[in-house]
């Protein structure tokens, strides 16, 4: 073993090296369902930057220090805290923030979200079919998105109101009918945060040839 370990050393430091820049500094996340749709769809393979919001011990939840203040509208990875898998969600209430939602439509400190529509298209879900989409601009506080909405698949359509309470985020998939998010999950605390995604770093269609969607790749999620 000594041996081995002498001969490798090399490899043995780069890897440690490459453990400790994925979990403390810099991460990819793979996009495995339509949660986020339209905005990240899957086969969208995501940048992460772990040093977004907080300065970790690496593979802990050890906050170190504070580099800077989750916003509304971020796209952030973080550990579910119903079940503790690595979800990716809209970052949309802050702390102090009254949120409901009403028919669908969202309202945070008595401000409600103004909807344009975009289109209407269809989405594969699952086994060869498709159901109709609405997809929408969500502008509220400052902040806009495109959301999308499946009348056919209609879930949590009223929501709240509640208050976050400090250190504690409401996260919403943009697939708002099609998404496990904080109606389902609850709030989720700062610790659990684990980066903010910057942009598509590569794609590929998983649900039907495979192929790679090129005009995606390295497209800005800001």
């Amino acid at each position: 073993m000594k041996k081995w370990i002498r001969e490798n050393r090399g490899f043995i430091v780069f890897i440690l090296l490459f453990g400790i820049f994925r979990t403390a500094i810099a991460d990819w996340n793979p996009i495995p369902s339509g949660s986020m749709r339209p905005s990240l769809v899957e086969g969208d393979v995501v940048f992460i930057d772990r040093l977004a919001y907080d300065l970790k011990v690496p593979l802990t939840d050890v906050i170190l220090a504070h580099l800077g203040d989750p916003q509304r509208g971020d796209i952030v990875t973080f550990t579910s805290p119903a079940d503790g898998r690595r979800l990716i969600k809209r970052l949309v209430a802050l702390p102090g923030d009254v949120v409901e939602m009403r028919a669908k439509q969202l309202l945070i400190n008595g401000v409600k979200a103004d909807y344009q529509l975009q289109d209407v298209a269809s989405e594969p879900v699952g086994n060869g079919t498709t159901l109709p989409v609405m997809h929408l601009t969500e502008k509220l506080w400052g902040d806009q998105r495109t959301i999308q909405w499946m009348p056919d698949l209609s879930r949590a359509t009223n929501f709240g109101p509640i208050t976050i309470p400090a250190n504690r985020y409401l996260m919403l998939g943009d697939n708002r009918d099609n998404s496990a998010d904080s109606r389902y999950i609850g709030l989720v605390p700062r610790k659990a945060l684990i980066g903010r995604a910057e942009r598509i770093l590569v794609s590929a269609n998983i649900l039907d040839n495979w192929m790679p969607r090129t005009d995606r790749f390295g497209k800005s999620l800001y």
